[in-house]
């Protein structure tokens, strides 16, 4: 790797670059499972939204928002009075939802979207306290709804978007409802990517199951890319943003087929 990362205060163990390489490998194993479920479906992730009716394409950005403030109160009141359960176990319970919503259509899918964003949302809190961060803090609160301003899982491209990295804010209380609103239309794109492979007319149930655990594997990943970075960043004393920079370039990195 083209060292450009600031020299850090502390050792890392393992090094830094090892580091980067696992969170890359991460990143790039979680992009390929929505895909492979809609190539399973018969579809591209190109064009879904086209298949949402007008009606619901045009009320994207405002369920989006009220989705995420459902669940942002929801997962933390969850958390307060129901044990975390593990990765799997989250993604089974998404699976279920999804199927839930996946088997009366288009209807039952929209109602399931609040319920989903909260499991992935509590997921997403687990994760960061895993890395050290209190979720009661509020710039930790607000690097959980970052992750939602990723690319999502059925993006094409497996280097697409990865500002949500790097998106920074003086955060309070009070200003928490604004990275909602920031957040909001970059996951009302991915929702709607969802709902309309949710109504791909092949099994209801089964698609839904399926979407919902791409999607739950994806943030749960993503998770683990933005607090691993943050984290790496607050242990060794290195410059966050060169610590995306180096991440990138990982990415950018060809693999070679075994």
């Amino acid at each position: 790797m083209n060292q450009s990362i600031l020299p850090p205060t502390k050792p890392a163990d393992p090094p830094l670059e090892t580091q980067i390489k696992h969170l890359a490998a991460r990143y790039r194993n979680s992009r390929g499972i929505g895909l492979k479920v809609l190539n399973a479906l018969g579809a591209k992730a190109e064009g879904l939204l086209d298949h949402l009716p007008k009606g619901a394409r045009d009320g994207l950005d405002g369920a989006t928002i009220k989705a995420l403030e459902f669940s942002f109160e929801a997962a933390a009141k969850t958390r307060a009075n129901v044990p975390d359960s593990g990765q799997w176990m989250t993604r089974a319970l998404t699976m279920g939802t999804g199927a839930a919503g996946g088997f009366g259509g288009l209807p039952s899918a929209l109602a399931e979207l609040p319920v989903t964003t909260t499991v992935i949302l509590r997921a997403i809190q687990t994760i960061a306290e895993e890395h050290g961060f209190d979720t009661t803090q509020p710039d930790t609160r607000a690097e959980c709804l970052q992750v939602f301003a990723s690319a999502g899982p059925l993006a094409e491209d497996d280097s697409t978007d990865l500002n949500f990295l790097t998106l920074r804010l003086s955060v309070t209380g009070a200003t928490l409802h604004g990275v909602i609103k920031q957040v909001a239309p970059k996951l009302a794109l991915v929702l709607g990517q969802k709902l309309a492979a949710q109504t791909i007319p092949v099994l209801g149930a089964v698609t839904g199951a399926a979407i919902n655990y791409s999607f739950t594997s994806y943030y749960q990943e993503m998770a683990h890319v933005s607090f691993g970075l943050r984290r790496l960043a607050e242990e060794t004393g290195s410059d966050r943003a060169a610590l995306v920079e180096a991440f990138r370039r990982e990415l950018s990195n060809k693999v070679t087929p075994r």
